[in-house]
């Protein structure tokens, strides 16, 4: 099987990833925060360990600013429903994910939706800028978008709501371990990571990275502090770890951390990014294929691509690429946002994600699959 749906999560895991996890199932089954005898204690320390790597990776003030939360979408949740619980307004980019903007639309606060550039980062700046209110209380845009693999100018939107005094919230769930994104340097208030992706570790576990306060918080319950009193703090990082904290997966963050580390961010990007360049150039030569985005410049995109052939439906091409042993992810990518930005809300998309661990001739071989589907349709 060639795996090419890195954007939905790694397909393949570093051996040191594994190593790490099976290391915490021998070694720390003990609950970590809630015992004083010393592998409760060992194992809070490993924990420890690991908020230190991730306030390193991203830039953040201190390891306490790190929690650990079920996943990128409950880290999400807890910022906009902690932050808008008194109301407020909220610009919102055109490309994000669902996990945003459910989110935004339970709050009931008014919010406007900011049309993004994929040519002019500029424009995009200077949109958002334009749609912060006096009221505005938070600016949330996606570090990377899921469907069209563009990167947002983040730095420069940070700058802005700092200049304005509003909040900034990243999805940083497809571009966390894939593009350098720094919290302290780029004025991110809060970073969610989906580190089952960009960070090669294993599903169920995500990364909130607060650096500023939210006032309420969304689930409550046995966090190992205070547990004579009813009402939960929202201090970081155990107000937003309640409950028994995923430790083998949190080790496996780390050592996701680390393989990323050891060959450098940018060489992976450079790798994955040819890969994707060479997807682009190809289905850019088939009279029937649709592709949504402009050349993928290296710095302005990241390794996800979206497109589609005419007059199929996305799931049909998906199926009859996993029929010839390739997986990609047809339809709508849990993003109404980006579809409805591209005007694919019928059809959805084919999105092909390769990652580090792909080789160039598993993307010639994919390549040729979608040829021949091409000239199929035709005959």
């Amino acid at each position: 099987m060639i795996y090419l749906d890195n954007a939905a999560t790694s397909g393949k895991k570093p051996e040191s990833v594994i190593k790490a996890v099976n290391y915490a199932l021998n070694n720390f089954s003990a609950n970590a925060g809630r015992g004083g005898y010393k592998l409760a204690v060992d194992a809070s320390n490993a924990i420890y360990r690991v908020r230190e790597k991730v306030s390193s990776f991203f830039g953040a003030s201190s390891p306490l600013k790190v929690a650990f939360c079920p996943n990128c979408t409950h880290a999400i949740n807890y910022v906009i429903k902690g932050v808008m619980s008194n109301g407020g307004h909220i610009a919102v980019s055109d490309l994000e994910h669902n996990a945003v903007m459910r989110p935004v639309y339970k709050t009931n606060c008014d919010y406007t939706v900011v049309e993004t550039s994929f040519t002019d980062d500029k424009i995009t700046t200077q949109n958002f800028e334009n749609a912060i209110r006096e009221d505005t209380r938070l600016v949330i845009c996606t570090a990377v978008s899921n469907v069209t693999g563009k990167i947002m100018p983040i730095r420069e939107i940070g700058e802005v709501c700092k200049r304005k005094g509003v909040l900034f919230l990243v999805d940083g769930a497809q571009g966390g371990g894939v593009v350098p994104i720094n919290v302290g340097k780029y004025n991110i208030d809060f970073l969610c990571i989906a580190s089952h992706k960009g960070l090669l570790s294993p599903m169920g576990t995500g990364i909130l990275i607060a650096e500023s306060d939210i006032p309420d918080t969304v689930i409550e319950g046995g966090n190992g502090i205070n547990s004579l009193e009813l009402k939960q703090d929202s201090e970081m990082p155990e107000g937003f770890e309640s409950g028994t904290l995923c430790l083998p997966n949190i080790m496996g963050i780390g050592a996701g951390i680390d393989f990323i580390s050891k060959i450098g961010i940018e060489e992976i990007y450079e790798k994955e990014m040819n890969i994707t360049s060479f997807f682009y150039e190809n289905l850019a030569e088939l009279k029937d294929v649709i592709l949504y985005t402009p050349y993928p410049e290296k710095l302005s995109f990241a390794p996800v691509l979206s497109f589609n052939i005419k007059e199929k439906h996305s799931e049909e091409i998906a199926e009859y690429l996993d029929k010839n042993g390739i997986a990609v992810r047809g339809g709508f990518h849990c993003s109404y946002s980006a579809h409805n930005k591209l005007n694919t809300t019928d059809v959805g998309t084919v999105r092909i994600s390769p990652s580090f661990l792909n080789s160039m001739n598993e993307a010639k071989y994919t390549v040729n699959v979608v040829k021949k589907y091409n000239l199929f349709l035709k005959s």
